[in-house]
């Protein structure tokens, strides 16, 4: 005869269970403890250095000869979000009448980083309407250069930190 043995159930000792949930605490744990090197290793590239005195990508001087800069988006090309204040819009206005000045300039928000090489990169698209560093470094190029600033001696304030003291509010009525 034959005896059929069905439905055997393994039985865990509570000390067979503790060791299974020790396994994966430790499991999880080793990923979080993965996940965040890989985060922090990957993100490390974005951290902003201006405290270790980094200046963000610009060019020396105006474009060579015969060269043309890539076109300023005009009034009609921002909408919505990026034309809802006035001086937006009139930052690009003004844009357009100094694109070699804007060509020199470093831009603090560090958009080198996403592949512009200078400030004026921030206003060839939408970019420079939603950020208050590339609209007040914009402003205070344009100043300056009304005052007869060159290009380098912009540079040299904009890198002190000068165009921080812009107010946007007030800014769209410079001329």
């Amino acid at each position: 005869m034959f005896t059929l043995i069905v439905g055997r159930k393994k039985r865990f000792s509570p000390l067979g269970a503790r060791r299974l949930i020790r396994k994966k605490l430790l499991y999880r744990g080793l990923t979080l403890a993965c996940l965040c090197v890989v985060t922090f290793a990957v993100s490390a590239q974005w951290a902003i250095s201006e405290d270790q005195g980094e200046v963000p990508a610009y060019n020396a001087g105006p474009p060579p000869k015969g060269t043309k800069l890539p076109a300023i988006l005009t009034k009609a090309d921002l909408w919505g979000a990026d034309a809802q204040y006035s001086y937006q819009t009139h930052a690009y206005e003004l844009a357009a009448k100094i694109p070699t000045v804007l060509h020199q300039q470093p831009c603090y928000c560090y958009c080198d980083r996403m592949g512009h090489n200078s400030l004026h990169s921030c206003f060839e698209g939408t970019h420079g309407a939603q950020c208050a560093t590339c609209l007040k470094e914009l402003y205070y190029s344009y100043v300056q250069h009304k005052k007869g600033k060159t290009a380098a001696q912009i540079r040299a304030g904009i890198i002190k930190g000068e165009w921080r003291q812009i107010d946007l509010q007030s800014a769209a009525e410079i001329n």
